[in-house]
């Protein structure tokens, strides 16, 4: 008993800050802190799935923004921007390619470095990881990596908005094209502005759809298993949430307030996958993967906005 206790009181901080995290007043770049902070002290319970647990709710909170996205509003979006998308896909796994090569780096790391950073973070990863059967080193390198760098990329893209003069629409172009995870863009986005969080929601599950035909080209390419490929069955649910707010306005405070639960929950998202990185991990990644996703991002994100503000 007296044990339970102390294991209790240990991770109380955790509890507590988790159930903060669905408040207006604890922002996305703060959670994601609050978890670091927590699993650099060794206060994140053990008996926890944190990876499990965070793509659960991170797929509920997707589904429930559905209800707030216009449908003919993502429709326009993602035409609008369906050049933008696809040049950033072909670009970003070109150069994956060609950059892995370069630094004779592991092949397979590469290429999941390299759709992360193409379509959506970890659950790209995740969905191409058993079609190429990556072994589980490899894909904790590659999600350690894209969450690195997600974590930057929530402090320093609303910082570039501004300093840029960005308005909502494209800085929520931006987020989708230039950071890797959902969850990370939607962070930025909502502290940008509500016109950008919609905006960059859209164009970033319209991306989230090519995890298939990239799952089953690097299958392919390193002579995998097509029948192993996981298919994010949350984009279909998402379109549907959007559907229906679409037929049925009636039910507009309810999916209002779906909306803005959802939004909070997606905060308590990334204080998870805070608890998720540490300095260890940070260090065991070593130098080549850093290397490479840090230059696919920079590569992409520079291009995509000077694309948006110039062209």
């Amino acid at each position: 008993m007296q044990m339970k206790l102390l294991i209790l009181k240990k991770y109380l901080p955790f509890y507590a800050l988790a159930t903060l995290c669905l408040f207006p007043f604890i922002s996305s770049p703060i959670a994601l802190v609050l978890g670091f902070t927590l699993a650099s002290l060794g206060l994140i319970p053990s008996n926890l799935d944190l990876a499990a647990l965070t793509k659960r709710l991170l797929s509920y909170s997707i589904i429930g923004l559905g209800f707030g996205i216009n449908l003919n509003t993502a429709i326009s979006i993602s035409r609008d921007n369906l050049p933008l998308i696809l040049g950033s896909i072909i670009f970003t796994l070109v150069l994956g390619y060609l950059l892995t090569r370069a630094l004779k780096f592991d092949s397979k790391t590469g290429q999941l470095i390299s759709a992360g950073t193409a379509i959506c973070g970890g659950s790209a990863i995740a969905a191409v990881s058993p079609a190429i059967n990556a072994n589980s080193e490899q894909t904790a390198i590659a999600l350690s990596t894209v969450f690195i760098l997600n974590s930057i990329a929530l402090f320093l893209f609303p910082a570039l908005g501004h300093l840029f003069a960005m308005s909502q629409y494209d800085f929520g172009v931006w987020c989708a094209i230039a950071i890797h995870d959902t969850s990370s863009v939607v962070g930025a986005a909502s502290a940008y502005g509500e016109e950008a969080l919609t905006t960059a929601t859209t164009i970033k599950l319209a991306r989230a759809l090519w995890i298939i035909p990239i799952a089953l080209l690097s299958a392919l390419m390193f002579g995998g298993d097509k029948k192993k490929i996981t298919i994010p069955y949350f984009i279909g649910f998402y379109c549907l949430a959007i559907a229906i707010a679409h037929w049925f306005p009636q039910g507009q405070i309810a999916y209002q307030a779906i909306f803005e639960l959802s939004k909070r929950i997606l905060v308590l998202c990334l204080f998870l996958i805070g608890g998720g990185i540490t300095v260890a991990k940070m260090r065991a990644a070593g130098a080549k993967p850093l290397i490479l996703g840090l230059t696919l991002w920079l590569s992409i994100g520079t291009g995509s906005l000077v694309y948006i503000l110039y062209v």
